[in-house]
């Protein structure tokens, strides 16, 4: 992470509960963050199975734990912090991760 952020915020800090998630609609592309403790990951949402979106209803991407992402279609799972598919018919595959800071109670793409 770097200290050159977007010009536009995606999001407060405040808008993610801690473990939480929350979808993102960026210049047409979607995304979606993840918050674990005192860290923020933000994903491109698409399943690197099928390419479909991830979440089950609106900014619900994790399991039940609220340790993983989970893919709501074939229940695919990732770590918060890699994107890497650890169970599910795409393990060993990546989500695709963008970059972010959170600056000023904001999370910014970098």
């Amino acid at each position: 992470m770097t200290d050159n952020p977007t010009s536009t915020p995606l999001c407060h800090l405040d808008e993610l509960s801690d473990p939480g998630s929350k979808g993102i609609l960026y210049q047409g592309q979607k995304l979606f963050a993840v918050r674990q403790g005192h860290q923020v990951f933000v994903y491109e949402n698409r399943c690197p199975h099928r390419g479909i979106p991830l979440e089950w209803t609106p900014d619900n991407f994790l399991d039940s734990s609220g340790k993983l992402i989970q893919c709501a279609t074939h229940g695919a799972l990732f770590l918060p912090d890699s994107g890497e598919c650890v169970s599910g018919p795409c393990s060993g595959e990546y989500l695709r991760q963008l970059a972010c800071t959170v600056r000023a109670g904001q999370v910014w793409l970098v």
